[in-house]
């Protein structure tokens, strides 16, 4: 039975009620819609405005409705959404008492509602798994926190560094990540329900009770607004996009990390698969679709935003569009975090390689100019003659680690035999002992930092 059936003469168009149903995919709210009948309920006996018996019978089916809904007993079919198929069996099993829950309610603030409320529960879910990754990006660092590689700008060889440093980034990333989220926690806590199709009720309903039940923070201040509001979808969508823009930055690394021109990650086989046609193959295959679930992602933030754009207020149908784009997003970033965590708990680095190659690319000639500087030289002076000989090196086959004392000095007479100790990558990385450096203690403290953190939360 279609809710709003009085009005009409004639059954709506099969292909028009197969692009109008919602069921196939809002069904999953029917948890979040329940719960969100029982509070309303529960608050129209409350106010008198149902009697407490009545009010009292239909939150008691609408408990055997959820549970027969989990056990399989009642599956979602035959109504044009959630919010109906639960009326529709609701009327079924009490009788036209059960019609009486919709009093003070209208399908526009109740679909706001459960939106809201499916979103909070993602939220703490998605909340769990990104402090579940940091953790996991943490414990590594930890043990890899005097390992040395290069890091780099451009792709290029800039300045060597330590895996464990590499690693805390990327565990920053995802602590701001959880940040986000739990900011945009607070605008999706806000509860809509009271506000009717569009101007409320004239009903003497008690808005601030259904919330306290339902565990919201407060109650939407204009009903206009609280109806025809998605800016809580969206953010939540912008967060997910910017936790999957992390994840496939990390990815990306990853990727040509396993390559054999870098060499620096063996590739777990748990997380590998192979070529059909070539039988040596191992490939990143999970992290090139961590990194391609990123697109999808991105894809649902635009295409909320892209139906949002031009609405006017309060409800149109267009809004409908809204919950396909949350429920990928959701599910997409649950279990991108899901796999990525177990591939961090797993996989190996080659540290012999990283080290190696810390050193190439004349990582250190940082390293020189910063030397010469500390002994009075101008730091732009110093650049140019590092420059210079750099330049040397690549003409004479040399590096800054194996040219001699006497080589230096052609450059200036600032050199001492200390230089070949401060161009040892070794060297670099514990001489930068200051907050946000690579040094070994100051990741002791970065790490201490963020297990806080973690804990706190």
């Amino acid at each position: 039975m279609k809710l709003w059936s009085g009005r009409f003469t004639a059954e709506l168009d099969a292909v028009a009620e197969e692009f109008n149903d919602s069921l196939p995919f809002d069904g999953k709210m029917y948890r979040q819609d329940i719960a969100g009948s029982v509070a309303h309920c529960k608050m129209l006996g409350a106010t008198g405005i149902i009697p407490q018996s009545e009010a009292d019978a239909i939150v008691a089916a609408l408990g055997e409705i959820m549970r027969d809904i989990e056990s399989g007993a009642l599956p979602l079919v035959g109504a044009e959404d959630i919010h109906s198929f639960v009326e529709n069996a609701l009327v079924a099993r009490v009788g036209d008492v059960g019609k009486k829950l919709h009093t003070a309610r209208s399908r526009n603030d109740q679909v706001a509602t459960d939106i809201r409320l499916y979103l909070r529960d993602c939220i703490d879910g998605i909340s769990a798994l990104l402090k579940s990754l940091a953790s996991s990006l943490v414990k590594r660092a930890d043990e890899h926190k005097t390992d040395a590689m290069p890091a780099y700008t451009h792709m290029q060889k800039a300045q060597p560094t330590t895996l464990g440093h590499y690693l805390l980034a990327y565990a920053n990333m995802f602590m701001r990540d959880i940040e986000r989220f739990s900011d945009c926690r607070k605008r999706v806590n806000i509860m809509p329900l009271g506000n009717g199709a569009c101007v409320a009720t004239t009903f003497p309903i008690d808005r601030e009770l259904t919330a306290k039940l339902l565990g919201f923070d407060g109650v939407s201040q204009n009903s206009l607004d609280g109806v025809g509001d998605r800016d809580f979808a969206i953010e939540f969508l912008s967060c997910a996009t910017q936790t999957m823009l992390h994840l496939s930055r990390i990815n990306e690394e990853f990727v040509y990390w396993s390559g054999s021109e870098f060499g620096f990650l063996l590739l777990p086989d748990e997380f590998g698969t192979g070529s059909s046609i070539m039988p040596q193959k191992k490939n990143p295959d999970v992290n090139e679709l961590l990194r391609g679930k990123c697109g999808r992602v991105i894809g649902d933030l635009t295409a909320l935003v892209t139906v949002m754009k031009g609405l006017p207020l309060a409800y149109n149908k267009d809004m409908q569009e809204d919950k396909e784009p949350l429920f990928d997003a959701a599910d997409t970033l649950a279990i991108s975090l899901r796999v990525f965590t177990a591939f961090v708990d797993k996989v190996k680095f080659d540290t012999d390689a990283m080290n190696a190659a810390a050193a190439g690319g004349f990582s250190c000639a940082t390293e020189v100019a910063d030397y010469l500087a500390a002994k009075g030289m101008p730091f732009r002076a110093a650049h140019e003659i590092t420059g210079k000989i750099v330049l040397w090196c690549l003409q004479n086959g040399k590096t800054l680690q194996n040219m001699t004392l006497s080589e230096y000095k052609k450059f200036s007479p600032l050199f001492d035999k200390d230089i070949t100790v401060a161009v040892s990558p070794k060297s670099a990385i514990a001489r930068r002992n200051v907050i946000g450096g690579c040094a070994k203690d100051e990741l002791v403290r970065q790490i201490a930092v963020i297990k806080a953190a973690l804990e706190s939360i």
